[in-house]
């Protein structure tokens, strides 16, 4: 060996560090770790990190062994969890003393002054000192070796006589290749022995190996009790089918330790234990999701099967991401967010892995349309629908019932579980998901329901003739002042239960939500402002930093009370703050719209209906019904009211309201043209499923539609409604097919419709609109590109106010006027119209207010602030969020529309990015760092900045 000391480079040959978890850990204790690494030898990202990187080896060292090469590959890091090499270097220094001393003792015995053997020289010298107790495993190992081989060497040195004799005899060349040969053996030595040790399986301690075992043994238990299950038996397992551990994290995540009654028998029920289709409902807060949820876990767990959970509304479907991501950390499964602009198509498939999709309603139809184009819809093994009477709700009911049936006539393994908390002709879907029935009248907490006319408070009572049974007067004291502000005795019903129990007050617009929840401060004792003082100072400061340094007017006039508003208007970091102050007590008072009924579940000890109207609409009773069903407490109250306050004219109306039967649910395939119909076969052609008349005839089979076909075609059959519709879909050149109408194809359009679930009614004006596009991209900026994915469908909510839209315009560049004349809005008609005055030109108008809440948007992506945005736009900063939300899933679609389009491939980077861009709203820099799953837009700033 040449160099004085024995060094040790390691070449990296690929960055990618292996899984922690497959590997043994051989750290040294925390407080010593890298002790013996030179700060100097950190990385610049180790030092940021507060001097957790990785040691850096010296680019100066040179090795003797080509080991790097051998044993570091893109699979294998040696630097895992510990660098053994350079932990501790205690045993080499050790090494190079000794050898060192033997190539001194090498040149005396050349001289004849010794005649000892290297090799035990060396081993005499590493092996007669102290045992180190601190080293790492793989150096006690090796120094182990050294001593057993030293002591060997001892035992033998007497009977080796003949051998030094020999070694005399031999020449001082020899001598010296000999010695040479067996230092290089000790060094290989260590090494190999080290590399060992980096490379060695992970350990498992003998508590978490039993532990792991046990969990083993009741999954095994469970899966067999499903597959022999009887109706004999009252349980699949442990708990309910699924081990121990569950029932334990239940507990400790949901502080759940049993079950109501109602849910117990549900999960036992013949139906759950075989795996058919299954709807129950009961009254809200009744605990309808926990069902599910095992229900899903389950799946996960025992049958190895993905699960899709679809809900209604964004909101929702990020609070149960969150609600289960803790669960799918434990019982490692996946939980992936479909919601929006975010989700796969097809979704990542893994091996060992399985996934829990929560979707919307959209991104759910589109989900289930990607996995039966990739023939994996085998592999869904449940799947949930939360709110299931929304099948009679519009646009949204047809999606429903689009993918529900594609999954029943696609799949005959994958199980339906529906539930909801308002459902009328239970028959007609029993027929149609070919499931069983399951409905109880249970609640946690009892439920009392009243009227209020006038100053006179009754309670809902069907027994009565006339519904209304007189329970008290109001004894409120009002001033003149206070009853002309307050005309239906708000302030008198709400000073009833707060501050010492929570409350919520519906209201019929947003804009009377604010000026309920002013008008109550006005009148509320000074005592209101001392309760939980601090915790209301600690919520503004926090919606003034998510505000950017803003916080909302009357937030913050009425915050100090107890009392906030919530609705759209608010951005979605506002909503999240007081939901969660509401429900720790903070707020004790929240106005609200109809939404909320429907949206995050916020009980409250007494619920207030200011009006029997949402917007100018008389309630319906599943409205009316969600909303009074936030009432009560579990666990906290033993009682909830419900108060609806009604004028003397809507008296009569309100006893259908709040006595009458739930309305029934329809199918709404035939809703808007037949909107819905035309959607499905477009999606049954593209996907496949169908390419006849008669094919098509046998999916509808599997539809609402055709179990209500009666009612809903009475003047003419199903036969002719899907015959007009495919006279349509091939004038609009959607699908193609034979003069004998067989054959059904669809045409590339078609297909990029169905795919980017599309509207095909705008389909073809989108595609004129991308094509037209291409002929002068302007990408000097957003603009045109944000013009492309403003969503259609919000126009109609939009008014210019055209002397912001002429200042905004005079702001940009002369390319980007440029551009808004090429789309068809020049500065001269936004000119003229800003003054005043009459255009005679006739302009698109869609086409004007398009551009103006592109402008939005664009100045949306340039400041990243709603609050500035919202103010120079003089729009509500709810409206703007909710512009660049939809603005973001349109994007998405788009974008999926362009890959089917081989004409419209410059669009698909393009889009790739904006669409990155409208998810998040920030600063390109800090997208990155958004992307990591609970990092918000503060944190993510604060992080920017320290770099």
């Amino acid at each position: 060996m040449n160099s004085g000391r024995l060094q040790v480079k390691i070449k990296r040959v690929c960055p990618r560090k292996r899984s922690r978890d497959g590997l043994k850990t051989q750290a040294t204790p925390a407080g010593r770790r890298w002790s013996s690494v030179p700060e100097t030898e950190l990385t610049p990202a180790g030092r940021r990190a507060g001097g957790g990187g990785l040691p850096r080896c010296s680019t100066g060292r040179r090795t003797s062994s080509t080991m790097a090469e051998e044993f570091c590959s893109d699979s294998e890091d040696l630097f895992a969890d510990y660098d053994s090499f350079l932990e501790d270097s205690s045993l080499l220094a050790k090494l190079d003393d000794a050898e060192q001393n033997e190539r001194q003792r090498a040149t005396d015995q050349l001289d004849g002054k010794h005649d000892e053997v290297l090799t035990d020289s060396i081993l005499d010298a590493i092996g007669d000192e102290e045992p180190l107790e601190d080293l790492p495993p793989s150096q006690l190992q090796f120094q182990q070796e050294v001593r057993d081989q030293a002591k060997r060497s001892r035992l033998q040195d007497g009977h080796q006589t003949s051998t030094t004799s020999v070694r005399k005899e031999a020449g001082p060349e020899t001598k010296t290749e000999d010695r040479t040969r067996r230092r290089r053996s000790v060094a290989d030595q260590l090494k190999r022995t080290m590399i060992g040790n980096a490379v060695v399986p992970a350990g498992v301690s003998r508590t978490a190996a039993l532990k792991e075992t046990v969990v083993s043994e009741e999954m095994s238990v469970a899966v067999q009790a499903m597959e022999t299950v009887s109706t004999e038996t009252p349980d699949l397992g442990p708990f309910y089918g699924l081990p121990t551990r569950v029932k334990d994290l239940m507990m400790d995540l949901r502080g759940i330790s049993s079950l109501y009654d109602w849910q117990q028998t549900c999960l036992n029920l013949d139906c759950v234990q075989q795996r058919k289709n299954l709807i129950y409902s009961l009254p809200t807060s009744g605990g309808k999701t926990l069902v599910a949820e095992i229900l899903i876990l389950r799946e996960l767990l025992c049958r190895k099967k993905d699960c899709l959970f679809i809900l209604p509304y964004i909101s929702l479907v990020q609070e149960k991401v969150r609600g289960l991501a803790s669960f799918g950390l434990e019982l490692d499964f996946m939980v992936e967010e479909y919601a929006g602009s975010k989700g796969r198509f097809p979704p990542v498939k893994r091996r060992n892995k399985k996934s829990v999709y929560v979707a919307t309603i959209e991104k759910a139809h589109s989900l289930v349309n990607s996995l039966i184009d990739t023939s994996r819809l085998e592999d869904l093994g449940l799947l949930v629908v939360d709110e299931l009477h929304m099948l009679g709700d519009g646009s949204r009911g047809a999606v429903i019932e689009m993918t529900l049936a594609k999954v029943q006539f696609m799949s005959k393994t994958t199980q339906i579980i529906g539930m909801s908390a308002t459902l009328g002709n239970i028959r007609d879907l029993q027929t149609f998901l070919r499931a069983e029935n399951y409905s109880s009248d249970f609640r946690p907490v009892e439920l009392k329901e009243f009227v209020k006319v006038n100053d006179t408070i009754y309670e809902v009572d069907p027994k009565e003739e006339n519904c209304f049974k007189f329970s008290r007067l109001l004894s409120f004291k009002y001033s003149s002042s206070m009853q002309k502000m307050d005309p239906d005795h708000i302030i008198a019903l709400v000073t009833e239960v707060i501050p010492t129990h929570s409350c919520l007050v519906f209201c019929p617009t947003k804009k009377n939500c604010e000026n309920v929840a002013q008008m109550i401060c006005r009148y509320l004792k000074e005592e209101f402002l001392q309760h939980q003082e601090a915790d209301k100072a600690m919520l503004l400061r926090d919606l003034k930093d998510g505000g950017n340094g803003t916080v909302c007017p009357v937030l913050s006039r009425t915050v100090p009370y107890g009392v906030a508003y919530h609705h759209s208007g608010l951005t979605s970091e506002e909503r999240r703050l007081l939901e969660e102050a509401y429900s720790r007590g903070t707020l004790c008072l929240l106005t609200c719209t109809s939404t909320l009924a429907a949206g995050i579940n916020l009980p409250a000890r007494r619920v207030i209906l200011r009006s029997p109207y949402v917007a100018s609409d008389f309630l319906k009773r599943s409205q009316y019904k969600q909303m009074v069903g936030r009432a009560g407490r579990a666990g906290i109250d033993s009682v909830g009211e419900s108060i609806l306050i009604l004028q003397d004219k809507d008296r009569s109306t309100a006893k259908s309201l709040v006595c009458a039967p739930m309305e029934n649910c329809y199918s709404n395939l035939m809703m808007d043209d037949g909107k819905g119909i035309l959607s499905l076969i477009l999606s049954l052609v593209g996907l496949n499923m169908a390419s006849s008349l008669q094919q098509l005839q046998d999916f509808l089979r599997w539809t609402l539609l055709f179990v209500q076909q009666q009612h809903l075609c009475a003047h003419k059959s199903l036969t002719e409604v899907l015959q007009q519709s495919l006279d349509f879909l091939k004038d609009k050149d959607l699908i193609t097919a034979e003069l004998d109408g067989s054959n059904l194809k669809v045409t590339r359009l078609g297909k990029a419709t169905y795919k980017g679930s599309v509207d095909l009614t705008l389909s073809d004006l989108l595609y004129k609109d991308l094509s037209k596009g291409l002929e002068g991209l302007l990408l000097n900026s957003y603009l045109h590109l944000v013009y492309l994915v403003t969503p259609y469908d919000l126009v109609p909510q939009c008014r210019p106010d055209w002397m912001v839209y002429f200042r905004q315009f005079t702001l940009l560049s002369a390319a980007e006027q440029k551009m808004s004349a090429a789309v068809g809005v020049p500065e001269s008609f936004v000119a003229r119209k800003a003054a005043g005055q009459t255009v005679k030109k006739s302009v698109d108008q869609t086409v004007v207010t398009r551009m103006y809440l592109a402008l939005v948007l664009f100045w949306v992506l340039k400041e990243a602030d709603l609050w500035s945005v919202s103010e120079r736009f003089r729009l509500n900063r709810g409206f703007v969020q909710t512009l660049l939300s939809s603005s973001s899933a349109f994007c998405s679609a788009v974008l999926l529309f362009t890959q089917e389009l081989e004409e419209l491939w410059p669009y698909r980077a393009l889009l790739t990015e904006l669409t990155r861009r409208l998810s998040y709203c920030v600063k390109a820099e800090l997208i990155p760092l958004m992307e990591v799953a609970g990092v918000m837009e503060v944190s993510a700033s604060q992080v920017c900045f320290l770099r």
